[in-house]
């Protein structure tokens, strides 16, 4: 191995081009051999290497997205779940609610399907260069209870308002006290015609009032995210019994 071949591997490994690095030596071959010219094998190289630097970028937005796992519209079974409208939802893959800062709601039973859709959704949003955020309804106010109790509530909203996408899963498994009701209104109020912001719930909205223990604050709650919203209700059996999914 001659040192100037070394000394060319060292630095695109110096210069973070990664697949230049590990295919360049085929690509020495295919030149030698003349089979393609040195400019042509080149552009093919760096072509390829902006391909799989754009796959790395995504790849770190989705997992800073903290999705549970990883679905796929491609992956639901829309038979199984007559009740929603198949061309609606794989119609929302173009992320024009995005553009129209539309919220996205999804309701019905455990198991039938709401974070699937809103995990797939999430990706294709991050595969497209949108900031995302999956974050379960009881962790969220976890969250927000302690930033209000450390009198940090202020910077902590801010940063959950910055997100293009905020998903926040399982609204109604438990219950919503007075303060952590108040804390979830003013995060939506930021983000009211500014942000998307999906959720699953498995109750429905007209029970929300119960939910929050107040039905001044839930209306209040709901003025704000159902406005400029689609709402998916969801009446079919859990994929759970049917041995489809491991989860909703």
């Amino acid at each position: 191995m001659s040192s100037s071949y070394q000394k060319l591997l060292n630095n695109l490994e110096a210069l973070n081009l990664g697949f230049m690095r590990e295919y360049v030596p085929n690509y020495i071959d295919i030149v030698n051999e003349q089979e393609i010219p040195f400019t042509e094998a080149l552009l093919k190289l760096t072509e390829q290497e902006l391909v799989f630097q754009e796959e790395q970028k995504v790849e770190r937005v989705i997992k800073r997205a903290r999705f549970p796992k990883r679905t796929t519209l491609d992956e639901f079974d829309f038979d199984f779940q007559p009740s929603i409208n198949k061309k609606e939802i794989l119609d929302l893959k173009s992320l024009g609610f995005l553009e129209k800062k539309e919220n996205l709601i999804f309701i019905g039973n455990p198991g039938v399907g709401k974070t699937h859709l809103v995990i797939a959704l999430g990706i294709e949003a991050c595969r497209q260069g949108h900031r995302t955020l999956f974050i379960s309804c009881h962790e969220l106010l976890l969250r927000l209870r302690s930033a209000y109790e450390k009198g940090t509530i202020e910077r902590v909203i801010k940063r959950y308002v910055r997100y293009d996408v905020l998903i926040i899963d399982e609204i109604g498994y438990l219950p919503i006290q007075k303060v952590e009701a108040d804390l979830f209104f003013q995060l939506l109020t930021l983000r009211y015609e500014q942000k998307t912001t999906m959720v699953t719930s498995n109750i429905t909205l007209s029970r929300w009032g119960e939910l929050f223990q107040n039905t001044e604050i839930a209306a209040a709650i709901l003025d704000r995210l159902v406005h400029h919203a689609k709402i998916f209700k969801i009446t079919g059996k859990s994929y759970r019994l049917k041995g489809k999914l491991k989860s909703d």
